[in-house]
């Protein structure tokens, strides 16, 4: 397998790779670089000579020492576009925490810009529009909340009003999450009909945490998809 970059540039990338993930196996890191594993093997030893703290997992991967980091990230012009692009996107989004947290998270990311890219992203931050949502209507407010409760398997207590006028109080566990083009939808279980539910988060009138947390389930969102399928 030919190694598809020069190596100080792969290596730089490996470490930001190492980064993004607890654990990253060489597998991984083989196929995002297109290199062979003895490759692999070859540059994480280069890595921990220089001073990287790679820390290696047997039989799971490579990791950094917690509290690691490398000085900022300089991005290129098109991964400086993609971000911009993507900050459009998620204006457009119906759900005001994800805008609020985004908006919080990309003001970091432009601090590291470069002036000229600084320049280039804002002027094409005045030529991309997103027409899905022209109103800027925002339906829902608690995606942030949900998100995390899905990480740490934390129980949520809902007050919920369906598309049928239906009211209901429940206290349910986040499974997963996914986007329509105009609402996203809650996968969670639901401890009051003791089965898997749809939860639209326009229609959640309030939602608290329990102080509960539940064992992660296990079954992947491809399974339950798969086994929900009409």
């Amino acid at each position: 397998m030919s190694e598809s970059k020069p190596r100080l540039n792969r290596l730089t990338a490996i470490v930001t790779q190492l980064q993004s993930k607890r654990i990253v196996t060489a597998t991984e890191i083989a196929e995002k670089h297109n290199v062979s594993i003895r490759t692999v093997y070859r540059d994480i030893r280069t890595l921990e000579q220089s001073g990287i703290p790679v820390f290696t997992e047997e039989g799971k991967g490579y990791s950094l020492i917690e509290g690691y980091a490398l000085p900022p990230v300089m991005f290129t012009q098109d991964e400086a576009n993609a971000l911009i692009t993507a900050e459009q996107l998620i204006l457009k989004n119906k759900d005001a925490s994800l805008i609020k947290q985004y908006q919080n998270a990309i003001l970091k990311l432009k601090a590291v810009l470069r002036y000229t890219q600084k320049d280039q992203a804002d002027f094409l931050s005045q030529r991309i529009i997103v027409r899905d949502n022209p109103d800027k209507a925002q339906t829902s407010n608690y995606l942030m909340k949900i998100q995390s409760a899905i990480v740490n398997h934390q129980v949520l207590s809902v007050h919920y009003l369906s598309l049928e006028n239906q009211e209901s109080k429940r206290e349910i566990e986040p499974f997963a999450l996914y986007t329509t083009q105009d609402n996203w939808i809650l996968i969670a279980y639901c401890r009051l009909r003791n089965d898997f539910r749809a939860f639209r988060l326009d229609c959640i009138q309030s939602l608290h945490d329990t102080l509960k947390v539940f064992e992660p389930h296990q079954i992947t969102m491809e399974q339950y998809l798969t086994q929900n399928q009409h």
